[in-house]
């Protein structure tokens, strides 16, 4: 028996190895890595730079979760759950609410995409990178783009989107809610429906701000609203958050053409996650363990509820605004009532490299602060209070961090 077992294994041996001869057709020229061999090793670090943000105890711990389908019905139960929870969030009752399987860029991209068709006009509030970024999606679209612009630190009256909406006569404006550039805070109040009032459809990014002040989606009349997973929410990049009106998606539903892309096709996204009364297709293999983690920071913050997490915002802001002013620092934007309490920017400290400052306080510290990004490089450092982050403590840390650098590093040297 033994025997006939061995000179079964051989056999088999024999035509596995025949097996791998038929299917490598040509050498490996690439050996494994060495470098992968090695187990994985990550610095800790406290992140206080504009994102990403330090994930929760609760949201790694639903990363950590073994996957399941993504086209099982446990599966759809928790996409509905992420739906209520950004409804939530986003204080709306659009049915047409889901998450985009990729970081706010990707959901800004998906708005443009489907409500821009080749001519549309196309009003962009540009006071910082995020501004920049519509505007260059929106003339590759081939829409007819007419940019506000405003310098770092400045941010867009009524009277200005008035004027500019009866001059365009656009059918979507873009504003951006929390500009992290420049740690700016748009107010928005009365712009959806003066927006309205001209035809035109309101777009916003709160992908910076979201969490940490106030937004009302429905009662703000904001047509089309967005965010990211890893800023307050405090969970990975990667997922984001989007909404839209009943204007917005017969926008979308009426359009002449196609969307440029499939897989930022709205209608195709609305079936997916059960927003329309229709059974389920399969559009996209979404990104499981992802969402686990997106569903999981949505009811962390609703258990915490919003107005306490703008408060905890507001009053960590404040704190690092005074402690800032106590190390002789500028706030960069002047006007306290529009200071995004999310990201705070200070003006880069005269006589300094702002790179050496940076380089400095993570060398040292082991804490991420930023330059400014787009147009505020090298007028601003960046520091973020989001989510789980924002608390007295952690003020106290970078503030130690920054006056060390101060006196340590260089002077004069540009």
């Amino acid at each position: 028996m033994l025997r006939a077992l061995t000179a079964a294994s051989a056999a088999l041996g024999h035509k596995a190895a025949g097996w791998v001869r038929t299917m490598a057709s040509h050498p490996l020229l690439v050996a494994p890595p060495e470098a992968l061999s090695k187990p994985l090793s990550l610095p800790s670090r406290l992140l206080l730079g504009p994102g990403p943000s330090n994930l929760t105890p609760r949201v790694m711990a639903a990363g950590g979760r073994q996957t399941i389908g993504h086209m099982h019905e446990e599966m759809f139960q928790i996409m509905d759950e992420i739906k209520q929870g950004i409804q939530y969030v986003f204080q709306t009752r659009n049915p047409l609410t889901l998450a985009i399987s990729g970081s706010g860029h990707c959901a800004l991209e998906a708005a443009l995409f489907n409500l821009l068709e080749p001519g549309d006009s196309f009003l962009v509030g540009v006071n910082g990178v995020w501004g920049q970024r519509a505007q260059d999606i929106g003339e590759r679209i081939g829409a007819r783009v007419h940019p506000m612009i405003k310098d770092p630190g400045g941010h867009f009256t009524l009277q200005e989107v008035e004027e500019a909406l009866a001059q365009h006569k656009p059918v979507l404006l873009f504003l951006t809610q929390g500009e992290s550039s420049s740690g700016v805070l748009q107010p928005l109040d009365g712009y959806g429906e003066l927006c309205h009032r001209y035809q035109c459809l309101l777009l916003v990014d709160s992908v910076a701000s979201l969490g940490g002040v106030p937004i009302y989606m429905d009662q703000q009349g904001i047509d089309v609203l967005y965010s990211g997973s890893q800023k307050v929410l405090n969970a990975p990049a990667g997922t984001s958050l989007i909404s839209f009106s009943d204007k917005a998606k017969n926008k979308i539903y009426t359009r002449r053409t196609k969307p440029f892309s499939f897989y930022l096709d709205i209608k195709w996204l609305a079936n997916f996650w059960g927003c329309e009364d229709k059974p389920r297709i399969y559009h996209h293999t979404t990104p499981v363990i992802s969402l686990y983690s997106l569903r999981e920071s949505l009811a962390h913050l609703a258990e915490q509820g919003l107005e306490n997490s703008w408060q905890q915002h507001r009053e960590a802001s404040e704190y690092l605004h005074g402690r800032l002013q106590g190390l002789g620092l500028q706030l960069f934007v002047k006007d306290p009532a529009i200071r995004l309490p999310t990201v705070t920017t200070v003006a880069a400290p005269a006589g300094y490299d702002w790179r050496d400052l940076v380089n400095y306080v993570m060398d040292h510290f082991n804490i991420e602060i930023t330059g400014g990004l787009g147009p505020s490089v090298g007028k601003v450092l960046r520091i973020g209070l989001l989510g789980c982050n924002a608390s007295r403590e952690n003020v106290d840390r970078v503030i130690g961090a920054l006056q060390e650098a101060l006196q340590r590093c260089p002077r004069n040297k540009l």
